[in-house]
């Protein structure tokens, strides 16, 4: 053991350290640490947690990565169908990364009640759609299976349900619109086997999931047909470089197109909450940090004659600032501890009861304020704050090279 950190253990030890004047500025230094750490974490946590759920909504009814013919269109209908006999499918093999791709197709129709209509958009899926991205979302009912004979079985949101008056059960027309005018349009009996809720208005009021077989008949497409395929990849972050991969293993009369391109404002809105905990943690590092030099001058000024005399004794500046940066270590680790004890019990506590909410849901997507917990951003918080309240600790401990010891030795 070096006689500086032996000095230093027997100033934390000791009664007169914990009954002195710096005892409370040591403890509100102490307290800011610990009060940083909470809001930093809270803030951390909850900005990923939005984005996590954000994210997993839109890409839950949309995929990560879309495949689409070269057109045109830029509505919700498909329109030029693409063969599903492709090198790609059924298993995107030549690409590491993709956990699943399957065919789907869309068409616009409207849904015609006694009393009331509404313009929907039917997303039809077949045998190999992976309904475990839905499923979260269903709040009523049961998934359909689209597998052998056309099936009239639906899921609806829970929003063309209220704005409807439907209920789980329900059969209903749809009318969809042929390619001329002039023709007699198109129309479906549906019944409600499910009821989702995803939270995003523009997907609630827009879609409905129905048998791909529908729209293959009416297009006039064969069993082989669909609009575009969906991709889902197994990590989110590597969305831009699959892309790339994808688009080069795919023929050159289809394009690629990626979630944050399609729901471009979306990921612009939820990339602000990025800037926001940014700001956060740097105001609350710098107000932890100020605390920290504070109690450090208080305890240097109080400590003053001990100066005087360990230099009296032979002892290098260098040598005594250790002395007060270990003893400024001890209270920045007392801080970080108390800290992420109180903030992570308070966001477990959360994650698990969810009993805040956002006052307004609608403009967040969700109801209840969510939290994502991850060891990798919590050490680095932990280490980031230690090294800057550590590093601002250095400059104010070049007051200890100032003191001279004759002064400090008789100074009361």
């Amino acid at each position: 053991m070096n006689y500086e950190f032996f000095i230093a253990k027997r100033i934390i030890g000791s009664k007169a350290y914990k009954s002195s004047v710096s005892a409370p500025i040591i403890k509100i230094g102490i307290a800011a640490i610990a009060i940083g750490i909470i809001v930093m974490l809270v803030a951390i946590a909850t900005g990923l947690g939005l984005q996590k759920k954000v994210r997993e909504k839109v890409v839950a009814f949309n995929g990560h990565i879309s495949i689409n013919s070269f057109d045109t269109n830029q509505s919700n209908e498909s329109i030029v169908p693409i063969s599903t006999k492709q090198d790609f499918y059924p298993k995107f093999n030549s690409v590491d990364g993709i956990k699943h791709i399957q065919g789907v197709a869309t068409k616009f129709g409207v849904i015609r009640t006694e009393t009331d209509f509404e313009g929907i958009v039917l997303k039809g899926v077949g045998s190999d759609y992976d309904w475990s991205y839905i499923e979260d979302f269903l709040i009523e009912g049961s998934l359909p299976s689209y597998e052998g004979k056309l099936s009239n079985e639906v899921v609806i949101s829970s929003y063309l349900a209220n704005r409807l008056a439907f209920q789980l059960g329900d059969t209903f027309q749809t009318v969809f619109k042929k390619r001329s005018i002039e023709e007699i349009p198109f129309q479906r009996t549906f019944k409600i086997v499910g009821i989702f809720n995803s939270g995003f208005q523009e997907i609630d009021k827009t879609f409905m999931i129905g048998d791909l077989s529908h729209i293959q008949r009416m297009n006039k497409w064969n069993k082989t047909q669909v609009g575009n395929f969906e991709v889902y990849l197994d990590d989110f972050t590597q969305l831009a470089e699959k892309e790339n991969q994808i688009r080069g293993k795919t023929p050159s009369f289809l394009d690629t197109q990626n979630i944050e391109e399609k729901f471009s404002t979306t990921f612009e809105w939820i990339k602000i909450f990025d800037n926001n905990t940014y700001g956060i943690i740097t105001i609350m590092i710098i107000v932890a940090g100020i605390n920290m030099i504070t109690a450090l001058l208080v305890l240097i000024l109080e400590r003053t004659q001990m100066i005087g005399i360990l230099k009296a004794l032979g002892s290098s500046n260098w040598s005594i600032r250790k002395v007060f940066l270990y003893n400024a270590t001890y209270l920045i680790g007392l801080g970080l501890f108390w800290g992420n004890l109180i903030g992570l019990a308070l966001l477990f506590f959360q994650k698990y009861s969810g009993v805040l909410e956002f006052p307004n849901a609608k403009d967040y997507y969700m109801s209840v304020i969510p939290v994502y917990i991850g060891l990798d951003y919590i050490l680095l918080l932990n280490i980031g704050t230690f090294v800057a309240c550590f590093l601002m600790l250095l400059i104010p401990s070049i007051i200890i090279t100032k003191i001279s010891p004759v002064k400090a030795i008789r100074f009361e």
